[in-house]
């Protein structure tokens, strides 16, 4: 999830842990060692675009990193601390705000190597967006105050509250994925694979990517008190032997693809209007449109190269009013 939200959870269920004498440091400590695991993001090469996505939510969000990561930042936190504070304490406070990270991170749709270096396999349990106020301002509000009155109640307060939050992700989770499989049946499709995805910011709004012969299929579904579906398109799934046909499979171009493929779960989609394109189909501001936050560009004339990463955040002001009326619920339904 982004910065803010991972410290303030750092700070809380470190501050947690600890008697009331001790909250201030508990939730600094907490706070630094729940960023402190996206330093993997300075991993990165001009020469290879791809790299930083080969190694973000790698190592550093693994289980079994957890208790080197968190005497890592002891050791930091120690430097500028009270020597009289316990060691152990602070250890143990680094230990739970370091052990959220990687935990939060999986419950986005990113995809998180938690099972690193056993397994390269990326968990995303799609229950809340990688961004979301209505779950992290709260939590602001309750760390804040526990902070000024040095008083951990206001934490269990916040506990508590990422608990429902996150709980009812997993109900619209399934009620998403409920409405994704029907809508497919309604076009007498057989998805080989549905997945839904909490739109930006929302766990009203869900995007529901289906796999149907060589297609993909994308759709918006609200899952408020009535249920909702707003059509999408769909993409060609990626065949690089028929939508690339010169390249090799030696060449860089093409070990970069499956590079591509393996971060995207294999979600990857070609579009014959933007035809030197591979875009990540599971991504885009609005949950019912293929435009993607993210593709390679892929250069026939020069096969052993790498390819180019593109980035596309950029939301104008039509677009977040269009999300708006999807999360209100006053876009035209299906």
């Amino acid at each position: 999830m982004d910065p803010i939200s991972q410290g303030v959870v750092g700070a809380v269920i470190g501050g947690a842990s600890q008697p009331q004498k001790h909250t201030k440091i508990a939730l600094l400590s907490g706070a630094f060692a729940g960023m402190s695991a996206d330093i993997d993001v300075l991993i990165s090469s001009s020469a290879d675009p791809l790299l930083f996505l080969e190694y973000h939510r790698q190592f550093t969000h693994s289980l079994a990193f957890i208790p080197f990561g968190a005497a890592i930042c002891t050791v930091l936190i120690a430097m500028f601390t009270d020597p009289r504070i316990s060691r152990t304490r602070l250890y143990l406070c680094c230990l739970l705000g370091f052990a959220s990270h990687g935990l939060l991170d999986a419950c986005t749709t990113y995809g998180t190597q938690l099972f690193w270096p056993f397994s390269s396999e990326r968990v995303a349990w799609n229950i809340i967006s990688i961004v979301d106020p209505l779950f992290t301002l709260p939590l602001c509000v309750l760390t804040w105050i526990a902070y000024r009155q040095k008083n951990p109640r206001w934490l269990r307060a916040a506990l508590i509250w990422m608990a429902i939050y996150l709980s009812f992700g997993i109900l619209q989770h399934h009620r998403a994925n409920n409405i994704g499989e029907q809508l497919a049946l309604d076009r007498h499709h057989h998805p080989v694979r549905l997945e839904s995805k909490p739109g930006f910011a929302n766990l009203l709004v869900w995007k529901t990517v289906y796999e149907w012969q060589g297609y993909f299929y994308v759709d918006a579904v609200r899952a408020g008190l009535t249920e909702e579906v707003y059509p999408g398109s769909k993409a060609a799934k990626v065949n690089v032997q028929r939508h690339f046909p010169s390249l090799r499979s030696n060449q860089q171009q093409t070990i970069d693809i499956e590079r591509f493929r393996r971060f995207s779960n294999d979600y990857l989609a070609w579009q014959p209007a933007h035809a030197d394109r591979i875009i990540d189909v599971r991504y885009s501001m609005l949950p019912n449109e293929i435009n993607p936050l993210w593709h390679i560009r892929v250069d026939r004339e020069n096969p052993d190269q790498h390819v180019e990463f593109v980035t596309n955040r950029q939301g104008n002001t039509k677009t977040l009013q269009r999300l708006w009326s999807l999360i209100t619920g006053k876009a035209v339904a299906n």
